[in-house]
């Protein structure tokens, strides 16, 4: 609530759009960041309207829902497609992230459940976060889901590793790229989910020094 501008910037969109739904009724471009060849390519597929993209409309519907109006699914699909301006390759672990495009300055970068599946460990997630914290402009926003005490996720019979974060490690590394947190909360993960030994998800808000870090 409350966060608009001109531009965001999505680190590691992944190949969903569930997450950009919403942020594009308050931003005029937004630009999709993601490491892997097939996801940004599903994501274009959906974003062009070609056969075999899947089928976001269930969850546009949901999140049309929520924001009091589910008959307006098929004017958000439109604005989104409109909004999402590029889908590049990232790496977190590079300076420049988006290299060798050189992104200006954003007024929000969203990144949810990125940074720890693609840190190693903890000094490496504070490097990544200032990293992409360098895409936000002083004043601007950071916005992120960070899964908590997580070591593994799976999905499709494939097992992935996760970095194993508390929240005060998270926080402390967001106030140590240059950023206030304004909101945060932790949700519980449902112990019965077998795909994860996630115990929950940390979301938060926070503001980039106006002196910038």
């Amino acid at each position: 609530d409350g966060l608009r501008g001109d531009t965001l910037i999505d680190v590691g969109c992944g190949p969903t759009i569930y997450q950009l739904l919403s942020a594009c009724e308050r931003f005029q471009e937004i630009v999709a960041l993601d490491y892997t060849d097939q996801n940004r390519r599903e994501l274009e597929k959906w974003l062009k309207k070609e056969a075999g993209a899947f089928d976001w409309r269930p969850v546009v519907k949901y999140v049309c829902e929520l924001e009091g109006d589910s008959e307006k699914w098929a004017e958000k699909e439109e604005k989104l497609r409109q909004r999402v301006k590029q889908v590049l390759k990232c790496d977190v672990t590079k300076a420049n992230p988006a290299a060798p495009v050189s992104l200006l300055p954003a007024d929000c970068v969203i990144s949810a459940f990125c940074l720890e599946a693609a840190c190693k460990d903890l000094a490496a997630f504070r490097s990544a976060l200032r990293n992409i914290g360098a895409f936000v402009k002083p004043g601007g926003h950071l916005v992120m889901l960070v899964t908590l005490q997580a070591t593994f996720y799976a999905f499709n019979k494939q097992v992935f590793s996760c970095l194993y974060l508390e929240r005060k490690a998270v926080v402390e590394a967001v106030e140590g790229a240059g950023f206030d947190v304004k909101f945060r909360e932790v949700q519980p993960w449902p112990p019965s989910d077998v795909r994860t030994d996630c115990k929950g998800v940390l979301s938060f808000v926070a503001r980039k020094s106006v002196s910038g870090t």
